[in-house]
């Protein structure tokens, strides 16, 4: 490994890059040798791995996981976090979130016990074979442009749809917190979709640390409003030390256990695994264009972000899961509220942030830590299943805007609303096969390019025109918040909001 110099005595716009080891493709980081530990950040983390929490009730439902041993596949999942930044990615990892339904619907075709495990291991084996493969080639881009805009649209629109179905179905989480559900979800839309919040943000420090903080005041407002309601005791904090369950996960969840998934369950879940690669996608694209924003206004460093050297660190994040621990929140690329939070600060200058690297080092690190205090996880540990609620319908909100974004004519919506609803009810594979045949019965020879009516403008730029009679004008390609639409298709190149304008929690939500 070749190695930068490590305290250069000047900083300047063509060798900026901050310290590191060179290793192949990769560039190795450690707190405190190559960037500077940001205490901040660090104590951010220690109460944002809540949120990291909320996956102990997605995984006790789906595979019947005690709750010390979904804690061990939490605590794992937090380790591989570190990989990102510590192998020269500069992002806060996180979930697939809006894929998270359409695996649950996809796992849930196979009886609970060892065959719904080896459902979860074939599945996140495949998306760990595809994600290295178009990381080592380089072939990301070109796949996901490869898929029509409908068809791409109804796949986010119907994650969408999964995710809130999920909550509110026969059974979900709302029956058991029907007045904690509607009071957190109402404080969490006032707090990140709020035009007049946005702009009393502006106004008072204390709402703009509220608002930075994302779903977190939602779920501590749903400790104390769960019992008062009866719908959960109040927490009886613990001290010490948590006790993740590793023998247990090992034995009884994992293929040390249930054996390896036999090759057809590999091939069944390839559908599913094409649809989470969407989403996947989106999220790599978000993550260069905040990371592109914030070089603009800190030229002092160089922050090279590479979309192969990150696909090929969540899909080894994907394969190490998939073997010791499978997770069903899955190992993506971005936590994108954590991401933009960590760019506005590091945009404030090297005084308020040295690297881009010790934010997003410093939050994993401090959420690694709060994962083994006890206090923190048994004070939210009854409403888990409304922390999880939440995440869910807010991702729902932001599915649906987002898919309707990826169309291209009103036909497109038909299309992505159809498939959508068909993917939600019967899984990845049914979606698929409806769009695949509504797209062709539609545009024939036209199958890739579809249509475009106009009715979405794209570009955010006025045209004089006017939007067309039943028409959407949509927000453009960057939210108010500055956090851009993922997206499949667009390079994340061009002018971007004003920074400190909006809701830096917009996407407040893992993944």
């Amino acid at each position: 490994m070749s190695q930068t110099p490590s305290q250069p005595d000047a900083v300047s716009a063509s060798d900026a890059a901050s310290p590191h080891w060179k290793a192949g493709p990769f560039e190795v980081r450690l707190p405190f040798v190559h960037y500077r530990f940001q205490w901040q950040d660090y104590t951010q983390g220690l109460v944002m791995c809540a949120v990291d929490l909320a996956a102990i009730p997605l995984l006790t439902e789906l595979l019947g996981m005690p709750f010390e041993a979904a804690l061990a596949v939490v605590v794992l999942n937090g380790l591989l976090y570190l990989l990102h930044h510590l192998l020269g990615d500069p992002v806060v990892p996180g979930w697939i979130t809006p894929a998270v339904p359409l695996l649950m619907v996809y796992c849930q075709q196979f009886p609970e016990g060892p065959e719904r495990v080896q459902a979860l291991v074939a599945f996140q084996l495949v998306l760990a074979a595809l994600s290295i493969t178009l990381g080592v080639t380089g072939l990301a881009a070109k796949v996901v442009r490869f898929i029509p805009n409908a068809l791409r649209a109804g796949i986010v629109v119907g994650a969408g749809f999964a995710a809130v179905q999920s909550v509110f179905a026969e059974g979900g989480r709302f029956e058991t917190f029907p007045w904690t559900i509607s009071i957190a979800v109402g404080l969490a839309f006032l707090l990140l979709y709020s035009k007049g919040f946005a702009r009393a943000q502006r106004r008072s420090r204390v709402l703009r640390l509220i608002g930075s903080l994302g779903i977190l005041p939602c779920i501590l407002l749903a400790v104390v409003v769960a019992p008062l309601f009866g719908e959960a005791p109040w927490p009886t904090l613990e001290w010490g030390f948590a006790t993740p369950d590793f023998v247990t996960l090992w034995t009884e969840y994992t293929v040390f256990g249930v054996g390896f998934p036999p090759a057809m369950m590999l091939l069944t879940a390839i559908p599913t695994v094409a649809a989470a690669y969407i989403v996947v996608f989106g999220d790599v694209l978000q993550a260069r264009a905040v990371l592109d924003e914030a070089s603009e206004v800190r030229t002092d460093e160089k922050v090279s972000y590479n979309p192969n050297r990150a696909h090929m660190i969540f899909g080894a994040r994907n394969a190490i899961m998939g073997v010791i621990g499978p997770d069903v929140t899955m190992c993506g690329p971005l936590w994108a509220a954590m991401h933009v939070a960590i760019s506005e600060r590091y945009k404030k200058g090297r005084d308020a942030m040295q690297s881009i690297f010790g934010g997003a080092g410093s939050f994993r690190w401090g959420t690694n830590t709060g994962l083994w205090l006890l206090p923190i996880v048994s004070l939210v540990e009854p409403v888990l299943g409304v922390a999880l609620a939440l995440t869910l319908i807010i991702q729902g909100f932001v599915s649906v805007k987002v898919g309707i974004l990826e169309a291209r004519s009103r036909t497109d919506l038909g299309i992505a609303g159809v498939t959508g609803a068909v993917l939600a009810l019967n899984g990845a594979a049914w979606g698929f096969a409806v769009g695949i045949v509504l797209c062709l019965l539609v545009y024939g020879r036209r199958f890739f390019s579809g249509e475009d009516d106009g009715v979405i403008n794209h570009s955010g730029k006025a045209t004089g025109k006017g939007v067309p009679e039943g028409g959407v004008q949509p927000e453009g390609r960057v939210e108010s918040d500055g956090t851009p639409e993922p997206t499949g298709r667009r390079e994340p190149t061009g002018r971007k909001a004003p920074a400190g304008q909006g809701n830096p929690a917009e996407n407040a939500v893992e993944g």
